[in-house]
């Protein structure tokens, strides 16, 4: 009886084991975690919202009102409802992609965020480019040479680019390398005599130029968004290279490159072939965070190049009070933190066993 009882698939092991994989488990612990963290944060932000002393009326029909008027407003928006009814109603909107009706702009939320964000999509997506492209490959160099005069070039590059506004380089390369040189286009990210002679595709300019084969109307935009993705690029190059030599020298630091060297392997060889294969995950999850960060932070270097984007559009809302559009906003860059959070921590299972 025993024999058959052991032999018999299940018996005498956890069934929720059996029933529920390991796999299974984790994607559902994920994405509880997903849900009550975005929860989390539209409670958060809707109820800071409420209590903030901005009339939301005030900011639709403007100081001169009358009182019928205001009353009708006031019930017209649901703020003669509790609080938690507001809420509910918020959520359930929120599942339906529906952030309610901006008051700047009269026009609904999630359709003003799809117009601007593919504007900060790619000036961010530029600036991770460049920033990338140098960031890794000095921060490797710099702990490859430490104390040299490279390594202390990157450890003061990073130190400006850490401690320079970014509001500051901003106007600084402006009146240089625009008004003083020539070199690039001005504020705006094209000239106001291209503005309409492309029709919208995907609504990124650089591509939708490609697309209809209009090669002076790319060459315009890339001579304005090369110096705002620039002014981004710096500060996430500094944040990339800092981050890329710390892993570096750690991996540096193990007895597996002695070993390596022992054998004859050549220096560069052995870093980039093994100990840089070793922090490869470390370094996307920093790209991953650094993007996210240039998607919600582009704020100033948008106002400042006049930049029609997301940060523009959430500054313009917060200082006219308007709750729905910033509460929108702020939801969209949760999901991209947790997102980005999310995908990264999947790479890790993936490339690190030792995760699993």
């Amino acid at each position: 009886m025993s024999r058959t009882a052991a032999a018999a698939p299940g018996l005498g092991s956890d069934p929720g084991r059996t029933m529920f994989p390991s796999w299974l488990k984790a994607s559902g612990r994920t994405l509880a975690s997903f849900a009550v963290t975005l929860l989390g944060l539209a409670a958060l932000t809707f109820f800071i919202g409420r209590l903030l002393p901005l009339d939301p009326v005030v900011a639709v029909l403007g100081d001169n009102v009358t009182q019928e008027a205001y009353q009708a407003m006031y019930k017209q928006l649901g703020l003669d409802q509790p609080l938690y009814i507001q809420f509910g109603r918020y959520i359930w909107g929120v599942l339906h992609l529906d952030f309610g009706m901006a008051l700047t702009t009269g026009k609904p939320v999630m359709a003003d965020i799809a117009r601007v964000f593919p504007a900060t999509i790619e000036l961010a997506s530029v600036a991770i480019v460049i920033g990338t492209s140098l960031g890794i490959p000095l921060g490797v160099l710099s702990a490859m040479y430490r104390g040299s005069w490279l390594d202390q070039i990157v450890r003061v590059v990073g130190l400006i680019g850490y401690s320079a506004p970014n509001f500051w380089l901003g106007l600084m390369g402006l009146v240089l390398f625009y008004a003083t040189l020539g070199w690039v286009g001005g504020p705006g990210r094209i000239d106001f005599t291209y503005e309409f002679d492309l029709e919208p595709v995907t609504g990124f300019l650089l591509i939708d130029s490609l697309l209809a084969g209009n090669w002076e109307m790319f060459g315009n935009a890339v001579s304005h968004i090369i110096l705002p993705a620039s002014i981004l690029a710096f500060s996430s190059l500094a944040y990339i290279s800092r981050m890329t030599r710390s892993f570096m020298m750690e991996q540096l630091s193990q007895e597996y490159v002695v070993t390596a060297r022992v054998k004859g392997l050549s220096w560069a060889r052995t870093v980039w072939g093994h100990a840089f294969r070793n922090i490869a995950v470390q370094v996307v999850t920093v790209v991953a965070l650094s993007y996210a960060f240039l998607l919600e932070g582009a704020v100033l270097t948008e106002t400042v190049f006049a930049w029609p984007g997301f940060g523009r559009y959430l500054t313009n809302a917060l200082l006219a009070g308007d709750m729905n559009a910033v509460v929108g906003c702020t939801l969209l860059v949760g999901v991209i933190f947790v997102t980005l959070n999310l995908l990264c921590d999947l790479l890790y299972r993936v490339f690190d066993p030792r995760t699993r």
